[in-house]
């Protein structure tokens, strides 16, 4: 279930570096580069409210699968075999027989 949540995730990050790189903050970014073909292509003049929507969403999806991954994270078989605790050092107490 972990590499399940592990690979979206990932293509979440991608999703989000997308919309990042997308935005046009103060008169920059790529889709300054691609000029009006953009806001064709999306049929809206309020692209960027769209992008900012998606990029809080795809964060916050990120944020909300990184705390349910660490409910299914377990630690591996030879850690927990070397967190036994270690015996004491100090020997027991031998008791003599009563004669």
């Amino acid at each position: 279930m972990i590499w399940i949540i592990t690979i979206v995730i990932i293509l979440l990050s991608v999703v989000l570096g997308f919309f990042i790189l997308v935005q046009n903050p103060k008169g920059g970014g790529l889709s300054g580069t691609f000029g009006s073909i953009g806001s064709q292509v999306m049929g809206v003049k309020q692209s960027g409210d769209v992008m900012e929507k998606g990029t809080w969403t795809s964060m916050g999806v990120i944020a909300a699968l990184c705390i349910i991954a660490i409910m299914f994270y377990t630690t591996p078989k030879e850690l927990k075999q070397t967190k036994q605790p270690a015996k004491s050092s100090t020997p027991a107490k031998q008791s003599t027989p009563a004669k």
